[in-house]
């Protein structure tokens, strides 16, 4: 700190004290000057004073002066002085700078031919000097120079077009010399628009003031298109200009190209010459016929060429290179001249905009370079306004700078633009650096988390090495593994650190499971040993098979193992089991599959009702279900007698082992089918007297109930009928002693097909069933009054006949004919009322009461007399429409009415509760409908009155 300011720090009464007044009222000689900088008391009012005073623009010498005087008392204050006179004395040395490179740019611009390298060093160098680019007059001359020189390579580039132009211009000529003549002279008045466009544009190039400062390689290529061009196009107009002559004038000259001269000889009708008497070429030999597959391979191949080079050259044209452009444009000229013939007009197009495309960027690659330069730079600084994450910025910044190492290979390096790129690419790197400091504090954070989470794995697992609760212990290692995952992100490096410790605390943890797992495998693979040999013993045995099963699920409740695992093992351990059952089904459905005879009627009995049902003949449906209603209740002769009784003699010793099948059932199986056999010896006597002749009831009932099918083969010869013989009776089989044996009792009627569930016969006439009545037996009156326990269960009579017991296929069978039928039906039914309804309306409309439906078709709800007042209705000319009758229907049929007529239903709705006595919709909705058959038709009362009759015909 200076004298000056350890004085100032001194109180302010020592101050006081030993200052005189004389002495404090001495002023400093260029405080006055400055606005009182030195006698300020603090730091920064100097310095406020001092920029004040530097505002009004002193003097150097001024500035000078008082930064000599003040640097010693407060350098903070002579800051913005010293800043100051850097800034005039800097400024001075630009001026002398700027002259100096103003003069060497004027003189470069007052060059007749200007060197584009001259002019492109002159702004690197000029950059480097220090000179000030961005003030005038340096600025304005930059930009004359920038101008001339895109002046100059607009030059070079466009003479690049014009050779390519002319080289584009000659091929389109050799193209239609091969061409038929009409071609030629339809494209004649293009081509030479096409040519005389082509010269206008290359004299203007020569006549720019600036053509003298082209690179000299440039005037003799122009030149040289210029020279081929004209001699190409001079040839080919002469020649179709004799070829003109020709086609007019048959003794005028032929044309000198072959394909033309050919076309005019063969119009005028003149062989091609064999010789060269006559001093032309001989003909050529006609061309053979190319078979068109290869014709469209060699197509195919060609486009396939000739796009591979269009693509390279397009992308190459896209990336904005320079190096590589040249080379892919040529191998694109060449795949052309060779392939031309046989690729389409709109490939060779792009072929040729590509082309051009490639020339226009050929000249332009120092300033492609320059531009890419640019826009890099625009995008560094904004990433500097407005950062991005950081990492997405510190890639945005890598690929930058690898854009820019890119752009220096094509072009001459600009070190004015680089120093701004790399400025911006620094400070834009300063939001990467934070971002990788932030990232290295959350890694360390991230590390420690992991670090204390694998000691206390180690630490429980240390404690729970005698535990046997394994399922906690796997969900204390998925939490484990959860809280790792959940830890937070590391880098590669540090992860791959850290994560062989994880594991090795995790396999430590893990040991005495995965040794209890194996231990459960082994086991489990004996039992499924031991599954095998019960598998495949021939007689099962069920408790040991139950005993296993026991085994493995208390193995597999106390050592759980891996999902899939233990489902792989399950099912290897259920398939022998599995397999012995499906055996013993087998075998069991082998054994079912024998059908009897009662099954073979009912399955023939079902195929016949479902050929009706394919049918669609209700009658021939209901014909078809009684008849297999009949077989299933043991009507067995009824069914016999139907087919053709070939062999009488055995249909009657089919009838007795059928008999005799059934009465062995109910002693055997207690089951309540015995009322068949009365029901099968009222219908059929001769069945009666048959089974009346039958040896004896204990020969009977050694007959098997499984092998009705064999007692025919098995029956002895028929005995004459005995005299006199006791009708076979169903009773209860109930022969305990001192057990009353039941009365005869009359079989009741089972439910008929198509008959209602609430008019079964057997129900209780009074109404619906008491809760405590079973309902799977027909009503008896004699039970409601029921005495003691012993005599109410010695009593009980026969259960409702239901035919004899049907094997599993011929039961399926009979169930889904009858659903079947029952769905064919009631689309009969839905057909027929669909088609009354149809009938009515269009009897209505035609007012023909020849089309109204017969009354059965309209079923019991419409009587005759209904009917007849329909029909007069419909025979009277029409009259007025009663409204009135349609909204009755409506109420009656309780159906919704139309918007438009909500208010009169309301209104009939408030006068019929007025009318207490009169007859309800529902009455007389047979009169409403006559009322409205009366009137006129019309469609939307048409359609009202469809939805009425539809619900109440149904009713």
């Amino acid at each position: 700190m200076s004298k000056s300011s350890k004085a100032e720090t001194t109180p302010a009464g020592a101050s006081t004290v030993k200052t005189s007044p004389a002495k404090a009222a001495e002023a400093h000689p260029l405080d006055g000057l400055t606005g009182g900088a030195f006698s300020a008391p603090t730091s920064g009012e100097r310095t406020a004073r001092i920029r004040q005073w530097l505002a009004t623009e002193p003097s150097a010498e001024q500035m000078a002066e008082v930064f000599k005087d003040l640097a010693n008392r407060d350098k903070g204050a002579a800051k913005p002085l010293k800043e100051k006179l850097d800034e005039i004395k800097r400024s001075k040395g630009q001026e002398a700078v700027a002259a100096e490179w103003a003069g060497k740019a004027q003189g470069l611009l007052a060059l007749p031919k200007l060197n584009l390298a001259d002019a492109l060093a002159w702004q690197r160098d000029a950059a480097k000097a220090g000179a000030p680019l961005s003030r005038e007059p340096l600025a304005d001359l930059k930009v004359q120079l920038t101008e001339r020189v895109k002046t100059i390579e607009d030059l070079q580039h466009r003479t690049q077009v014009q050779r390519e132009a002319a080289v584009l211009i000659a091929q389109r000529l050799e193209v239609l010399s091969i061409k038929p003549l009409r071609d030629a002279q339809a494209v004649l008045e293009t081509l030479r628009a096409d040519v005389a466009h082509w010269q206008a544009q290359a004299d203007e190039l020569t006549m720019d003031a600036n053509w003298a400062s082209v690179d000299g390689k440039f005037p003799p290529l122009l030149d040289a298109s210029r020279g081929q061009l004209l001699a190409v196009w001079d040839a080919f107009q002469g020649a179709l200009a004799i070829a003109v002559k020709a086609a007019g004038d048959a003794a005028a000259p032929l044309p000198a190209v072959p394909v033309w001269a050919d076309e005019l000889r063969a119009a005028r009708g003149v062989a091609s010459p064999k010789g060269e008497g006559n001093g032309e070429q001989p003909a050529r030999a006609p061309k053979a016929k190319i078979d068109p597959a290869v014709l469209k391979e060699m197509r195919e191949k060609s486009a396939a060429i000739v796009q591979e080079a269009l693509a390279k050259l397009e992308h190459e044209v896209t990336e904005g290179h320079g190096k590589a452009t040249p080379k892919v444009a040529a191998d694109l000229r060449h795949a052309l001249k060779e392939h031309i013939r046989n690729i389409d007009s709109k490939l060779e197009a792009a072929a040729h905009a590509a082309l051009t495309a490639a020339g226009e960027l050929e000249g332009w690659q120092r300033w492609r370079a320059d531009q890419i330069r640019e826009e890099l730079v625009v995008k560094a600084e904004a990433l500097v306004a407005k950062p991005m994450g950081g990492r997405k910025q510190q890639d945005a910044l890598r690929v930058m700078r690898e854009q820019w190492k890119t752009s220096d290979q094509g072009g001459t390096p600009n070190h004015a633009l680089w120093k701004r790129f790399d400025d911006a690419c620094n400070e834009a790197h300063k939001v990467v650096e934070a971002w990788l400091e932030t990232v290295k504090e959350q890694t360390e954070v991230v590390k420690a988390e992991r670090r204390v989470l694998i000691d206390e794995v180690l630490a429980w697992a240390e404690a729970n090495k005698s535990s046997t609760d394994w399922k906690h212990h796997i969900r204390s290692l998925n939490g484990f593994v959860e809280k790792w995952t959940a830890a937070g992100h590391l880098g590669e490096k540090a992860f791959a650190e850290i994560q062989p410790v994880w594991k090795a605390a995790m396999d430590a943890a893990d040991a005495p499971l995965k040794a209890v797992r194996a231990e459960s495998l082994a086991h489990r693979k004996v039992m499924i040993e031991e599954a095998q040999v019960l598998g495949a013993e021939p007689q099962l045995h069920i408790d040991a098979i139950k005993a296993l099963q026991q085994r493995w699920q208390h193995e597999a409740q106390s050592v759980p193992i891996e999902r899939k695992q233990e489902q792989k093992l399950w099912d290897a351990f259920r398939k022998p089991i599995d397999d012995a059952f499906q055996r013993k089904t087998v075998e069991r459905e082998k054994a079912a599959a024998a059908l009897g005879e009662h099954d073979r009627y009912v399955l023939e009995a079902a195929k016949a009702l479902e050929a009706a049902n394919a049918s669609g003949d209700a009658q021939a449906i209901h014909a078809a279900a009684k008849a297999l209603e009949a077989i299933v209740r043991g009507q067995l002769p009824v069914a016999a007698e139907a087919a053709e009784a070939v062999a009488p003699v055995k249909a009657v010793a089919t009838a007795e082992s059928a008999l005799a099948s059934e009465e062995n059932k109910t002693l055997a199986e207690e089951a309540p089918a015995q009322a068949a056999t009365e029901t099968i010896a009222d219908q059929v006597p001769v069945a009666a007297e048959l089974a009346e002749a039958a040896p004896t009831a204990e020969a009977a009932e050694t007959t098997e109930p499984a092998e009705p099918a064999e007692a025919p083969a098995e029956a002895a010869p028929v005995p004459a009928p005995k005299v006199a013989a006791k009708p076979v009776v169903a009773m209860r089989g109930d022969d305990r002693p001192g057990m009353r044996k039941a009365e005869p009792v009359a079989a009741g009627r089972g439910g008929k097909f198509g008959d209602r569930k609430d008019s079964r016969p057997g129900s209780k006439p009074g109404g619906p069933r008491a809760s405590t009545d079973n309902k799977f037996e027909p009503y008896r009156a004699d039970r409601d009054s029921r005495g003691e326990r012993g005599e109410r269960f010695s009593e009980r009579p026969a259960f409702e006949d239901r035919g004899p017991r049907l094997g599993d296929a011929a039961f399926r069978a009979q169930r889904e004919a009858f659903e079947s039928a029952n769905l064919a039906l009631k689309k009969l039914a839905m057909q027929s009322h669909g088609e009354v309804l149809t009938n009515l309306l269009t009897a209505w409309e035609k007012r023909d009461p020849a089309l109204l439906p017969a009354a059965q078709e309209l079923g019991k709800q419409v009587t005759p007399a209904v009917r007849s007042n329909w029909v007069q209705a419909l025979g009277a000319p029409a009259g007025k429409e009663v409204p009135e009758a349609l909204l009755r229907l409506e109420m009656a049929a309780e159906l919704p009415t139309p918007a438009e007529h909500l208010s009169a239903r309301r209104m009939l709705q408030l006068q019929l509760l007025t009318k207490r006595n009169a007859p309800a919709p529902a009455e007389t909705w047979g009169e409403d409908t006559a009322k409205v058959l009366a009137g006129n038709f019309d469609a939307s009362h048409a359609r009202r009155v469809q939805n009425v009759l539809k619900v109440l015909l149904k009713r």
